[in-house]
């Protein structure tokens, strides 16, 4: 179980911003668009594949089994696997991770692994005693039953569906939506309103200075049926300011909260892929890989502070290779919510958390700043939840090569109250 894991290759999609209203672009659309211009660049067809494994934390009703329906589009053929896997925002990761572990396995050679997510699609959804009244509607056999039944339309219950979205980003364990999680992070650190959008603004500053100097060479422009080409991310803020970010107001606790939408990660259309190969399937197609997966972690917290996540991930990575977080050439932290980030940063650095929840000593330090999401993170580029996982872990890469640096970590938060963690270095 000792195979090295390559990454020979990846692309993503820009990263669209959810506006008013659905997206130019289903799930199964952004993954494959990308997908095809990855494959095509490749020295094997996509029937060479040994399978596909796509991450998705919110398909369509007819995107079931999104990982074999793009498979089929890519011309992968009737033969190759592909399959869908969900552990809400690090279902791209997952998808690597379970792509890890078939090499490692000898069941794969050659993968095709990544996420999708198609936020600004998500449904508008009816309540349950909508539902009874549609049921009884199709129940009627008459003219004056239906008639009868019309009249007891609820239509308070009519106008006012449930939204899928926001539905879907509430624990429902603790009932807490996502930005409510983080601003417990907030009140247990301290994290001031200040903090939050100071680090907002620099996402935003550093993602445009990535574009401008062509360090986000990893996007494939999409185009959609009328032909329009969409070729960048289109969330990012060139005029973002601190007085600007001070004039939204709190959206999730609205009385004594500091989390606002411009501090928060955006909602977002987009996919990545990489390109997973054993040393075997390397040799065989003569590839050039980019980089390759040392390690990964999945860790468990309490749901209410599901934000310190990277931390229990991440943590534990870095023992199990004898690594401090200062040996880590650079790191991306995904950016769910500024406030997020920065508890991360203040917990490592609590004496009591890390010796009461992460079983250590005393702290154990702190990222420096130049080498965190030094391209702009989530808050600025966006969060489609099933593709930032794989994201992050592709963008590391690049960030590796280009500063001729060795080693990285690539680590997320999870809604449910887990962490994800990859431990990787460039080639």
């Amino acid at each position: 179980m000792n195979k090295t894991i390559y990454v020979v290759d990846g692309a993503r999609t820009p990263f669209l911003k959810a506006q008013k209203g659905p997206g130019p672009f289903a799930a199964s659309d952004l993954a494959t668009q990308v997908g095809r211009a990855l494959l095509l660049r490749q020295p094997f067809a996509p029937s060479d594949l040994d399978e596909v494994i796509l991450g998705c934390a919110a398909p369509s009703p007819d995107e079931t089994n999104i990982g074999r329906m793009v498979a089929l589009r890519l011309g992968c053929g009737k033969k190759v696997p592909g399959w869908t896997v969900m552990r809400n925002c690090a279902s791209g990761m997952q998808a690597i991770d379970s792509a890890m572990a078939n090499i490692q396995c000898g069941r794969a050679e050659l993968v095709l692994a990544g996420g999708v997510d198609a936020l600004s699609r998500a449904p508008l959804l009816y309540s349950d005693a909508m539902v009874r009244w549609f049921a009884g509607m199709m129940s009627m056999r008459t003219v004056n039953q239906k008639i009868g039944h019309f009249l007891k339309l609820p239509l308070a219950e009519l106008l006012t569906p449930v939204i899928g979205l926001m539905k879907g980003l509430t624990d429902p364990v603790v009932g807490l939506l996502m930005g409510q999680t983080a601003e417990n992070l907030a009140w247990k650190f301290a994290i001031s309103r200040q903090q939050m959008d100071e680090f907002a603004v620099r996402s935003h500053q550093r993602a445009i200075v990535a574009r401008a100097a062509g360090h986000l060479g990893e996007i494939v422009p999409l185009v959609d049926g009328d032909g329009k080409v969409y070729a960048e991310d289109d969330g990012m803020r060139a005029d973002a300011t601190l007085a600007g970010m001070a004039k939204p107001k709190p959206f999730f606790d609205k009385k004594y909260g500091n989390i606002t939408a411009a501090n928060s990660s955006q909602i977002t259309d987009g996919a990545a892929w990489l390109l997973l190969a054993s040393a075997e399937a390397v040799e065989k197609w003569g590839l050039q890989p980019i980089g390759k997966i040392v390690d990964s972690q999945w860790s468990g917290l309490e749901p209410e502070q599901m934000g310190l996540g990277p931390v229990h991930a991440a943590t534990p990575i870095l023992q199990r290779h004898g690594l401090q977080l200062a040996d880590i050439d650079f790191w991306e932290l995904n950016e769910a919510f500024a406030a997020q980030v920065l508890a991360c940063q203040a917990a490592w650095l609590d004496d009591a958390y890390c010796r009461e929840q992460l079983d250590l000593p005393g702290a154990f330090g702190t990222i420096a700043e130049d080498r965190l999401n030094v391209d702009g993170g989530a808050v600025s580029i966006g969060h489609p939840v099933g593709a930032s996982g794989a994201r992050i872990v592709l963008h590391l890469l690049q960030v590796l090569r280009r500063n001729k640096a060795k080693r990285g970590v690539a680590t997320i938060c999870i809604g449910g109250g887990l962490g994800g963690a990859m431990l990787v270095e460039a080639c």
